[in-house]
């Protein structure tokens, strides 16, 4: 077992915004940093980049769309630490709005990764997650669009103070068999640009809102705080150069939530944008960057 027994552990961090939040818990973090990505090439590569700017953190292969992988991930922090104490929900993917791949198999490619490979990292480490520990879903402000653009019934179940993990699964399946049927919208779906990556990160939202109550019912003497987070607009592969932050700057709010000190008492179970709290289901002022990403 490492001697170093504190860890951190950032997936999707062999560049961009996953990067920056690596660099920066480096920096900040006492203890051990886990940089994980699915390329091992490209992983070492990145922990060599980072090394070179007299950083030290360590690697671990971990590839969310399959279980087996993130299991791997799992007894690995089990055997050398005992557990975890910070883990940074940033792996995801994005098509863009002009990908010719038919609307289904975006919507199946996306929701695999960003919502199932989610589901599924937490499903294997949240147990792992120890006393005070810290979790952050890199989600997105696309969740709240996504919401908005929901029929009534839709926005209700999403919004949901009582709803079950099982219940969002069944609902993110039912998104694409909708998709694939060609029936979204008139079953109450978004119509809008990127509409399986807004999907997918309003169940990443809602997701963490779920952990967030389970973790206060049945570990609240841990003060486990967990949230959902917008980087904002980065300029990363997925962002596009047009974003108006560094990967730098975009890492600022998941790394301020991911060193949220031990006696803080919030923020938990919150969509966090800018280092503060936005209400999940209410009427949202949308920032005056966000157009151009939808009319784009």
């Amino acid at each position: 077992m490492s001697l170093a027994l504190r860890v951190a552990v950032v997936t999707g961090a062999n560049k961009g915004l996953g990067f920056a939040i690596t660099r920066d818990l480096c920096r900040n973090f006492p203890g051990d940093v886990i940089l994980t990505a699915r390329d091992e090439a490209r992983g070492r590569a990145a922990v060599q980049h980072l090394k070179a700017e007299v950083l030290s953190p360590r690697f671990h292969l971990l590839d969310i769309d399959k279980l087996q992988s993130i299991r791997a991930l799992r007894d690995f922090l089990w055997e050398e630490y005992g557990g975890l104490d910070t883990l940074v929900n940033n792996a995801g993917i994005v098509f863009t709005p002009d990908d010719p791949t038919p609307l289904h198999i975006q919507a199946e490619v996306t929701l695999k990764t960003n919502f199932f490979g989610t589901r599924d990292i937490c499903t294997e480490l949240l147990p792992l997650v120890k006393p005070q520990g810290r979790v952050v879903n890199v989600s997105s402000i696309m969740s709240f669009l996504a919401l908005k653009q929901c029929s009534p019934e839709l926005q209700q179940k999403f919004t949901s103070e009582t709803i079950t993990e099982e219940e969002l699964g069944v609902l993110m399946n039912k998104f694409l068999e909708d998709v694939k049927n060609g029936v979204h919208k008139k079953e109450g779906w978004p119509d809008i640009k990127i509409a399986a990556y807004s999907v997918s990160k309003m169940g990443v939202t809602v997701l963490s809102r779920i952990h967030a109550r389970k973790l206060s019912e049945q570990r609240r003497d841990d003060k486990i705080l967990l949230n959902a987070c917008c980087p904002g607009w980065v300029r990363t592969d997925m962002g596009g150069p047009k974003g108006i932050k560094s990967p730098e700057e975009g890492a600022e709010t998941p790394v301020y939530l991911a060193l949220l000190p031990s006696d803080a008492e919030g923020p938990h179970g919150e969509f966090v944008m800018e280092k503060k709290v936005e209400q999940w289901g209410l009427p949202f002022q949308f920032p005056s960057w966000f157009l151009p990403i939808i009319s784009s």
